[in-house]
């Protein structure tokens, strides 16, 4: 996970998680729209998997 990252799900998850399929865009998109919050949290846990 390189800084550019972290810091682009600071300022607008879904951009960060942009390459990880639409799924993961539209969970961090509605997460970040309930609140700022549960959308980094959902965007740094997305890009922190090592599957991926």
């Amino acid at each position: 996970m390189s800084f550019f990252r972290v810091l682009l799900s600071i300022i607008c998850p879904p951009l960060a998680v942009i390459d990880k399929g639409c799924g993961s865009i539209i969970i961090v998109f509605l997460l970040w729209l309930c609140g700022w919050v549960p959308g980094v949290i959902a965007a740094l846990v997305i890009l922190n998997n090592p599957k991926n």
